[in-house]
């Protein structure tokens, strides 16, 4: 640019202000850059290609409502549909009711419709011959320091054993991982335990089930399987509602806490306090250099000179600022997931969030800039000269 020294000499005439306003910029976009992360994975939940090919079948009043067991072979009979599993959830808690972990009670072929997830062969068999073995995602391995081989007390905080308490014991067989270091999604931080041994123990579920997983054949008819499984149990007691994996998790996840809404809410709410920060800035930093400014257009530069050079100015503060916080997010994201042993995890600052940044970052600038940019270009020569 022709006047960037210009530009840069303005930016930093008071430095203390600079940098004071830098570090607010510099927080915002660091939060920015965490909470985008996090909502961009929850938003891609599913939408892999093994997510594609799933179809999951729960309850139309509602996730906690049980299905028959007896559907299973009617939607296996469903064309387009290639394989059939269901789950349940335990809801259980380790040592504190603080520590909820998601523990699925599930069919033995579970794992045969998520080739995303990896079990050691000799691992998975031990699984299938322990009646109360457990498979436990790494996440979870590491989170609690436990070992293959160990076994473990967990408290369902819904369903009480033969023995009338909530209190169970499992033996940890093997470890569910990303296959090829891919990531395996939520079932790194799963517990899978064996719904016939939960059926048994647990006098609270008789052949019912929470969900049924089905796999398609033909992604592209994917819906019109949906609509069959559907009609399988309609105007019955069980009547069912199926989507493909990424809409039933955004479902489940809507039940809990609209992530989307919360992240933005908090966003707007920073941004809004940013915009009012450096626009304060920008207009002590004009007020301050009026005489300067009234020389600039005295010895020649255009009112669309100085007009460029203010916004040009307000778009450069936001951009330093904000790429040094999601630089800083790039950084502390790994560190945090990794200090934490996997109990915080904080996914990489994506392409996307560094697009979205760098958009707002502009979008600020110009915002912030533009009244003082404004009052630069209409500035009167004679008036300012004279100090009125």
């Amino acid at each position: 640019m022709k006047y960037f020294h210009l530009v840069w000499a303005a930016l930093f005439r008071r430095k203390t202000r600079t940098f004071l306003t830098l570090a607010s910029i510099l927080a915002a976009f660091l939060l920015f850059g965490m909470l985008d992360g996090i909502r961009t994975t929850f938003a891609q939940l599913g939408q892999s290609a093994d997510g594609a090919q799933r179809l999951q079948t729960t309850s139309r009043l509602s996730i906690v409502e049980t299905l028959p067991i007896s559907l299973e072979s009617r939607i296996r009979r469903v064309d387009n549909i290639e394989e059939v599993t269901w789950a349940n959830w335990f809801g259980g808690a380790y040592q504190n009711p603080r520590n909820q972990l998601f523990t699925f009670a599930v069919a033995p072929n579970y794992l045969d419709l998520y080739p995303e997830v990896d079990v050691e062969p000799a691992q998975l068999e031990a699984w299938k011959r322990t009646r109360d073995g457990i498979l436990v995602g790494q996440q979870m391995m590491t989170r609690f320091g436990w070992k293959v081989g160990q076994r473990i007390p967990l408290q369902s905080t819904i369903f009480p054993n033969s023995d009338g308490t909530l209190n169970w014991s499992f033996e940890i067989v093997g470890v569910l991982r990303g296959k090829e270091g891919r990531s395996a999604g939520f079932t790194d931080a799963l517990i899978l335990m064996h719904y016939d041994y939960f059926e048994e123990a647990t006098p609270y579920v008789d052949d019912t089930v929470g969900w049924y997983i089905s796999r398609v054949s033909d992604v592209n008819r994917s819906d019109a399987a949906a609509k069959a499984i559907d009609a399988l149990s309609a105007n019955s007691p069980n009547e069912t509602k199926t989507m493909n994996e990424q809409a039933a998790m955004a479902a489940q996840l809507n039940q809990m806490a609209d992530i989307g809404l919360i992240v933005g809410s908090i966003m707007g709410a920073v941004f809004f306090t940013l915009l009012l920060l450096t626009g304060n800035t920008m207009a002590q930093a004009v007020r301050e250099r009026t005489f300067e400014l009234a020389v600039l257009k005295t010895i020649g530069f255009t009112s669309a000179s100085v007009l460029g050079m203010v916004l040009a100015e307000s778009i450069l503060l936001v951009v330093l600022g904000g790429v040094l916080g999601l630089g800083l997010a790039a950084v502390l994201s790994p560190v945090v997931t990794a200090a934490s042993n996997g109990v915080i995890s904080l996914p990489a600052i994506g392409w996307q969030s560094w697009a979205l940044g760098l958009g707002l970052m502009v979008v600020i600038g110009l915002l912030v800039g533009a009244l003082p940019a404004m009052r630069a270009m209409r500035l009167n020569i004679v008036d300012a000269l004279a100090g009125r």
